[in-house]
């Protein structure tokens, strides 16, 4: 009876590791594909971070100059928020920079780290071998797109799929400027999310 026991807790760890995610391969070459839009597959959520050099807060502001007007006597007055609550805002920013860079420890380590994560929650209604595909641009690569892409087989239930263009691809081509997101079955998109810059 308990052996039983033990089993049946044991099959959903197993499902759950079975999902572990593969690191995406970069397609040589982009090539268009034809769309079939399905009610079946269909993105939930995207999850964007740009994990740069300078921490958030750390940036130059141009408030010295207002600070110096009021210590002569003039008024100082500001549009920012609240301290208290650009703390609270903050907090969840600052703990996704921690997490990105947790166990970088020298300054090679955090550069290889440094550049664009893309987080994408999507869901597939039915059992389909099916691949997911970021096209992006980068700003010193202008018009040039670039491919990474990730394959499931059998695929059914809710799914998160990560891509990142950080290290050397982020500090030689710049950040990514413009995106978008394919869920491909046999050869045709049946899913789409892309911001906004897309064309």
């Amino acid at each position: 009876m308990k052996f039983r026991i033990a089993l049946l807790l044991l099959i959903p760890l197993a499902n759950g590791l079975s999902r572990t995610q593969e690191q995406p391969r970069l397609l040589d070459r982009v090539v268009p594909l034809p769309m079939a839009l399905s009610d079946d597959f269909q993105f939930r959520k995207t999850k964007l971070y740009l994990l740069t050099e300078t921490a958030p807060g750390q940036e130059k502001t141009s408030n010295d100059q207002t600070v110096k007007g009021a210590a002569k006597g003039g008024k100082l007055s500001s549009t920012a928020p609240s301290s208290k609550s650009t703390t609270v805002q903050d907090a969840s920013i600052r703990f996704e920079r921690q997490y990105r860079l947790f166990g970088a420890v020298t300054r090679l380590d955090q550069r290889e780290r440094f550049g664009n994560y893309f987080d994408f929650f999507w869901r597939s209604r039915r059992a389909a071998d099916l691949t997911i595909r970021l096209e992006y641009r980068q700003e010193k690569l202008h018009a040039h797109i670039q491919a990474q892409e990730i394959s499931y087989s059998d695929a059914r239930g809710s799914y998160k799929t990560e891509f990142k263009v950080v290290g050397d691809d982020y500090f030689d081509d710049g950040r990514v400027t413009a995106w978008r997101c394919l869920l491909i079955e046999k050869g045709r998109i049946v899913a789409e999310t892309h911001s906004y810059m897309w064309e």
